[in-house]
C-alpha cells in the first residue's frame, strides 16, 4: 500500500508514494516530485470568494488582474462565472483570450495595465484560439454554433469546425473561412512547414459526437472496421496564407491504426482496469478515438499527441502527412489531455485531465500519479517514462483541480514550465532532471465558492516575452513576473526576458534561441554556483572577468570586453563548465 502524498493534518507535509512499486517511504521517491517541508503551505486554507478570494504567492510578482469583460459575465449570477474563459494565444502586443461566447483581444504592451481592444461574440464551445501572422484560428465544437457567429441557435446554418479570421485590423476581425468538420473542433494546432512559408496546416482534434450526414455529407458513426468512420482520425486543414478563404481539409490521418491488423482503433480502447486506481469510476474513459490536443514542434519535425487513452509521438517532417512513430499508455491516466516538449526536444510532458476539468482531483487522498503530469525522455524517437509531477499541495473539495495547460519559460540551460491547475492555481516547476521535477514558484486563490464546487481557476498559464499570463475561467485575466529566489537568479530571469517572440501558440512550439548577452553568461554561471559545480578560485575569477568585461562593454570598449571574455574561456576546461564557456565565447564573438 502506498502512502498518501499529502498529510492528513493538511500541514503541508508531503511524503510521496510510488504506487507502481508498492513502496512506503518518507521523503523523496524515484519518479515523483516533492517539495517537502514541515511548515504549513500558505496555499492551504485560503478564504473563498469570486473577486475577493484570499491568495498565496511565492517567487512571483502579481503584476495585474483584469476582471472578466462585462459582456461575458452572467449579471444574474456573477459568481458562477457566466461564459467561461478558456485558452488564449499571443500575436505582437496582443493577447487573444478565448471564451465560450467568443473571444476578447487585449493589448498587453504595458503588462501592468492590460487593456481591452475588441470583444467578438461568436458562440460555439470553448473557442480555442491560435494566431499566425494576420490570421486567427478558432475551434468550434458545440452544435449551437452558426456559420455567421449568430447567437440564436434555432436559426441559421449550423457550424462545427475551424473558423479563420483576418485580424489585420484588431478593431474589426473579419471571418474569412469556416471549415466544416464531422466532429467539430475541440482543439486545433497550427503547424508551419519550414520549407513552405506560403502555407500553414491546422491539425484538428474533434472529440464530440459525430454529426449526422444530414448536417454534413460523408459523416458517419461507423465502427472501426467500417467504411471511413468519422472517429479514429484527425483532420489536416491546409491554409494558403495569402488566400485563407481557400482553407480546406487535405488529409484525414489515421494515427491510431494497428499496423498489423489495419484496424483504425489500434490503440487503447478503454481502461486497463474496471475502476480507476483511486477506486472511483473512470472519468473520462481513456478511449483513443481522437486526440484531445496535439503539440507540434516543426523545427525538430515532431509532434506529441495527447489522445485520450494514449500519448503518441508523431513525425511531422511532411506536415500534410503526419505519421505515428511511438505510443505510450499509463494505468493511472484517465485522459491524456495536452503535451509540452522541452526546448531541446529530448523530453515531453503529457498531462492527465482526470475528472475532465470539473472535478476536485487535488485532495489529500489523491496520489501524485493521478491527474498529474507524466514526463518522458525521448531517446531514438521513442518515449521513456521518467517521472510524475503534480501540484505539491492539497486543494479543497470546493475546487476543481487537475493538470491543465502550460508552457516553457525560456531560461537558458534549464527546463522550466509554468502550468495551470484550474483552482489549484499556477505552479512553476523545474524538470531539467526529468526524474526529479520540483516546484520553484506558485500563485493560488481560494475557492470561488466556500460551500460548493463552482467551475473556476486558471484554464491556461503561459509565458510570453518576459511575463507570465493566466486566463481565469470565472474571474478574468492575470499577469505575473518571476522574482529572484534560491531557485532562480536575477540573471536567469533577465536571460529569459531577452527572448522576444512575434507570436506564441502553446500547441505550436517555437525553437528558442538566446542572443549572446551578459545575462545569458551569468545565468549559466549562477547555475554552476547553485549546483556547487564551480569552486574557488575559479568562482571568484569568473565573476571578476564577467564584471570587467561588462564594464568595458558599457564604456564602448568592445575589443577590451571581448579580450576579457576570451581570457575567461581559457579557464573553463571542465566538462560541467562547457555551457558557460560557449556562452562566454558567443558573447565575445558578438561584441
Amino acid at each position: 500500500m502506498t502512502q498518501n502524498w499529502r498529510s492528513k493534518s493538511r500541514l503541508g507535509r508531503r511524503a510521496l508514494g510510488l504506487a507502481a512499486a508498492g513502496l512506503l517511504l518518507a521523503g523523496v521517491l524515484p519518479g515523483t516530485a516533492s517539495a517537502a517541508t514541515t511548515d504549513p503551505d500558505p496555499r492551504i486554507g485560503l478564504g473563498a470568494g469570486w473577486l475577493d478570494a484570499q491568495s498565496a504567492i511565492s517567487n512571483l510578482e502579481h503584476v495585474a488582474h483584469r476582471n472578466k469583460e462585462a459582456g461575458f459575465v452572467d449579471p444574474a449570477n456573477p459568481g458562477n462565472g457566466g461564459f467561461y474563459n478558456s485558452d488564449f494565444t499571443f500575436g505582437g502586443k496582443y493577447a487573444f483570450s478565448g471564451n465560450y461566447n467568443g473571444f476578447n483581444i487585449l493589448d498587453v504592451s504595458t503588462p501592468s495595465d492590460p487593456k481591452l481592444v475588441t470583444s467578438v461574440v461568436c458562440p460555439g464551445g470553448q473557442g480555442d484560439l491560435s494566431v499566425h501572422g494576420n490570421l486567427l484560428f478558432m475551434s468550434v465544437e458545440e452544435s449551437r454554433g452558426r456559420v455567421d457567429c449568430g447567437t440564436n441557435a434555432n436559426v441559421g446554418t449550423r457550424f462545427q469546425g475551424v473558423r479563420v479570421f483576418d485580424i489585420s485590423n484588431v478593431l474589426n476581425p473579419v471571418q474569412v473561412a469556416a471549415v466544416q468538420l464531422c466532429r467539430g473542433s475541440h482543439t486545433h494546432t497550427v503547424v508551419t512547414d519550414p520549407k513552405d512559408p506560403s502555407n500553414v496546416y491546422v491539425y484538428v482534434s474533434g472529440t464530440t459526437s459525430v454529426r449526422p450526414a444530414t448536417t454534413m455529407a460523408g459523416c458517419n458513426n461507423n465502427a472501426a472496421d467500417g467504411d471511413n468512420p468519422s472517429r479514429w482520425r484527425i483532420e489536416v486543414i491546409k491554409v494558403p496564407v495569402a488566400a485563407p478563404q481557400l482553407a480546406a481539409v487535405v488529409n484525414e490521418p489515421r494515427l491510431f491504426t494497428n499496423p498489423e491488423t489495419g484496424r483504425f482503433d489500434g490503440l487503447q480502447n478503454g481502461p486497463q482496469t474496471p475502476r480507476h486506481p483511486s477506486g472511483s469510476t473512470w472519468s473520462p474513459t481513456p478511449n483513443t478515438n481522437a486526440c484531445h490536443d496535439i503539440t507540434a514542434y516543426p523545427e525538430i519535425g515532431l509532434a506529441a499527441g495527447a489522445c485520450q487513452g494514449n500519448g503518441i509521438l508523431i513525425d511531422i517532417s511532411d506536415p500534410a502527412n503526419p505519421r505515428r512513430i511511438d505510443e505510450v499508455s499509463d494505468p493511472n491516466f484517465a485522459y491524456w489531455h495536452s503535451a509540452t516538449f522541452n526546448n531541446d526536444g529530448t523530453k515531453v510532458i503529457f498531462t492527465d485531465e482526470w475528472g475532465g476539468g470539473s472535478g476536485a482531483r487535488c485532495r489529500d487522498t489523491d496520489q501524485p500519479e493521478w491527474g498529474a503530469n507524466a514526463i518522458f525522455d525521448i531517446v531514438d524517437r521513442k518515449m521513456k517514462f521518467a517521472s510524475y509531477y503534480k501540484l505539491p499541495v492539497p486543494q479543497t473539495l470546493q475546487e476543481n483541480c487537475v493538470a491543465h495547460n502550460g508552457s516553457l519559460i525560456p531560461v537558458p540551460g534549464r527546463d522550466i514550465m509554468m502550468q495551470a491547475w484550474y483552482q489549484g492555481g499556477i505552479s512553476v516547476f523545474d524538470f531539467t532532471d526529468s526524474a526529479n521535477p520540483h516546484e520553484i514558484a506558485y500563485f493560488d486563490r481560494g475557492p470561488v465558492n466556500p460551500n460548493s464546487l463552482v467551475l473556476g481557476g486558471f484554464w491556461s498559464a503561459y509565458w510570453y516575452n518576459g511575463n507570465l499570463y493566466g486566463n481565469e475561467i470565472a474571474r478574468g485575466f492575470d499577469v505575473f513576473k518571476l522574482t529572484p529566489s534560491e531557485h532562480l537568479s536575477k540573471a536567469e530571469i533577465q536571460a529569459a526576458s531577452e527572448v522576444q517572440l512575434s507570436e506564441f501558440n502553446a500547441q505550436g512550439q517555437p525553437k528558442i534561441t538566446w542572443t549572446p548577452s551578459f545575462a545569458v553568461a551569468r545565468a549559466h554561471y549562477d547555475q554552476l554556483v547553485r549546483a556547487e559545480a564551480i569552486g574557488h578560485p575559479l568562482k571568484f575569477q569568473v565573476d571578476m572577468f564577467l564584471e570587467r568585461a561588462e564594464g568595458f562593454a558599457a564604456d564602448g570598449k568592445r575589443s577590451a570586453a571581448a579580450a576579457q571574455l576570451r581570457a575567461l574561456s581559457n579557464k573553463l576546461g571542465a566538462p560541467e563548465h562547457q555551457q558557460l564557456k560557449k556562452a562566454v565565447l558567443d558573447l565575445a564573438g558578438s561584441l
